[in-house]
């Protein structure tokens, strides 16, 4: 038996007073309606991290919060935050740090700590993120 999956027509003139939604196909992602709707999608197909790059992917986002806003600080500052974000979006889609990135990222965050006045929350996540790296790196 086969099933009708188109939606009701509105009333000529514009939509309905009660809104509607017509998805013809999906694959992925996640769809909210409504004035409170809320849509939350959870990637299953990612990479199982183990401990260290679990342990690294914290402290890199910590990191990231507590650094200017890009673009917002010194050319130093929106480097390092480049190099963080492309290392999380690494861990994240692979779910492991290929060397040379991790190399980069630690240099460039023990610069970063040697050259910033950098509030104590920010200090210690560059000291977090610098530990993880060199535990990974051995």
């Amino acid at each position: 038996m086969s099933q009708d999956h188109t939606s009701p027509q509105p009333p000529a003139g514009g939509a309905s007073a009660g809104g509607g939604v017509s998805i013809g196909s999906m694959s992925g992602g996640s769809i909210a309606t409504g004035s409170h709707g809320r849509a939350v999608s959870v990637n299953t197909t990612g990479q199982t991290l183990d401990a260290r790059h679990q342990e690294l992917l914290a402290t890199v986002r910590e990191l990231l919060a507590e650094l200017p806003e890009q673009g917002a600080g010194e050319a130093e500052d929106v480097a390092l935050h480049a190099e963080l974000v492309g290392l999380e979006a690494e861990i994240t889609s692979s779910g492991r740090a290929e060397s040379g990135r991790l190399t980069r990222v630690l240099v460039g965050v023990r610069r970063w700590l040697g050259s910033q006045a950098a509030a104590a929350g920010a200090v210690a996540s560059a000291t977090a993120v610098v530990q993880a790296i060199a535990q990974l790196l051995g």
